[in-house]
């Protein structure tokens, strides 16, 4: 009988995500992107390098929150205990 696999930590989900670019949301109007350059369990945090801070706007006839301005930031540590968010940012293709 095959043995089952231990579940995917948040860990193993980031670490398959390395050199891709993300969006790490810390509250509703406010957050980072950048690119994952590294992930840390002790501190629980990630690394992005070529990141910017980013405010974010919802309206009522936009609910989904976009990104209303960007500031330049270099490489920026951010503990997972303040994050609300991942999301991992797909770049359109082009045909």
């Amino acid at each position: 009988m095959p043995e089952k696999g231990i579940p995917p930590t948040i860990f193993h989900m980031l670490e398959k995500n390395l050199g891709k670019k993300i969006r790490v949301i810390m509250d509703p109007s406010y957050g980072f992107e950048g690119t994952l350059a590294a992930v840390t369990r002790e501190p629980a945090g990630i690394w992005l390098s070529d990141a910017e801070a980013v405010i974010l706007r919802a309206t009522i006839a936009q609910p989904i929150p976009q990104v209303a301005s960007r500031e330049e930031r270099s490489e920026i540590f951010v503990h997972l205990n303040s994050v609300q968010r991942i999301e991992v940012l797909h770049m359109p293709s082009r045909r």
